[in-house]
């Protein structure tokens, strides 16, 4: 096994942290209190051709592979986690399903314009009576013609009143459960849609959340993402890339509140000496420096067989799980050490605590990532697909054949 990073992974976790220092950390303070969407970081994150990372070439992307994204992942999140959401949102829940399920007419309409930031887009899952139990879609889409029309509510949905185009899994037979869903690519400005932000939120204030309300959206067949039936499948890979963007998030907020820790023990005086010198506040950052570093592991080891382009569900909820709690520890922690003043919004720990608490809920809540992974370990479901390898080491053994990406 090789831990090494080559030259272009280096770079790209370089450019990252470059970019994170001096455009994301100066304004995340003041974009948190104002709960508002940054238009001007938006436009320097587009610039600098983020959104276009993982992209191949031929739609005006650089083809950075699976580790460099995490890389990149966990340095913004490190900065602002609601900075991150737009940023793995774009890709992951968007650019992502349109590379693998789209048709080339689809590709180079839509992902040369996400690429650039010249258009946003969302994922369109969640429903009020629709979260942990996914299949349970009440967004319908009725044949017409050459045309199906979309009636139905999305909430929670990041990115959505700003989207340009809206990635939307709704039920085209009810009849046939989560066989009957079907995924469509959604313009916004369609008549009859309409979104609206959800506020106040308890964290990521800087990032946009809202509910999407369809009613009697006309969409041409041609907009079908995937083919039909194949919307829960489309779903479902969608969450297995967002699972692990926020997986690297986590490890950034981590790694964030390491810092700012690290920082305040080394200054704060208490009883004649600095609070970093007690045994306490130690015990503290080597859980935090603990948890951050098994993290990072466990997301670059699904960022390697992202790479070999073999199904990784499994892998990505073992990731998901830790990354987010830890995440949640680190930053309960962090607002331990800073006292009193970690209870204050004047203070960093206060917004890394408020962040951090989402990532256990979205894109599968820790309940649903425990379930995942027992009933794999126990044999009720392989979590990777029929055949695949149910442990790393046998896996890594070269023992059992390797299952394709689904």
């Amino acid at each position: 096994m090789n831990f090494d990073l080559n030259e272009e992974q280096r770079e790209v976790w370089r450019w990252a942290k470059e970019f994170a220092d001096k455009e994301i950390m100066p304004r995340v303070e003041e974009n948190d209190k104002k709960a508002a969407f940054d238009w001007d970081l938006y436009r320097k994150i587009a610039e600098q051709g983020f959104f276009s990372a993982i992209l191949p070439e031929q739609y005006g992307g650089q083809s950075v592979d699976f580790i460099a994204y995490a890389l990149m992942t966990e340095e913004i999140a490190r900065a602002c986690s609601a900075t991150r959401t737009l940023f793995s949102v774009q890709i992951s829940l968007v650019e992502m399903p349109i590379l693998r399920y789209g048709t080339e007419e689809q590709k180079a309409k839509y992902l040369p314009k996400l690429g650039s930031g010249e258009i946003i887009g969302c994922f369109g899952l969640t429903e009020p009576n629709a979260g942990s139990d996914a299949g349970n879609q009440q967004t319908t889409a009725t044949e017409d013609g050459d045309h199906f029309v979309l009636n139905g509510q999305k909430t929670w949905i990041s990115n959505g009143s700003i989207a340009n185009v809206a990635l939307i899994i709704a039920q085209t037979d009810k009849s046939k459960g989560h066989r009957g869903m079907c995924a469509f690519l959604v313009e916004t400005d369609t008549p009859g849609f309409t979104a609206r932000p959800i506020e106040p939120k308890l964290g990521l204030k800087s990032s946009d959340t809202s509910e999407l309300f369809m009613d009697n959206v006309r969409v041409h067949k041609s907009q079908m993402l995937g083919k039909p039936g194949e919307g829960f499948k489309v779903a479902m890979y969608c969450l297995d890339q967002g699972r692990f963007s926020v997986a690297a998030g986590a490890v950034g907020v981590m790694q964030g509140c390491i810092d700012i820790s690290r920082k305040y023990a080394m200054e704060r005086q208490a009883f004649g000496q600095k609070i970093g010198e007690f045994q306490m506040v130690q015990q503290m950052i080597a859980d935090m420096v603990a948890d951050c570093e098994a993290g990072r592991f466990l997301v670059l080891r699904s960022a390697h067989l992202k790479n070999k382009g073999v199904r990784n569900t499994r892998e990505t909820s073992i990731a998901k799980l830790f990354c987010a709690e830890a995440a949640h520890r680190a930053a309960h922690n962090a607002v331990q050490i800073f006292g009193g003043y970690g209870f204050s919004e004047e203070y960093p720990a206060a917004r890394y605590f408020r962040d951090g608490r989402v990532l256990s809920l979205y894109e599968g809540t820790s309940q649903i990532h425990r379930l995942i992974i027992a009933q794999d370990e126990l044999g009720i479901r392989n979590a990777n697909g029929p055949g695949a390898p149910t442990t790393t080491f046998d896996r890594l053994s070269g023992l059992y054949p390797e299952p394709t990406m689904v």
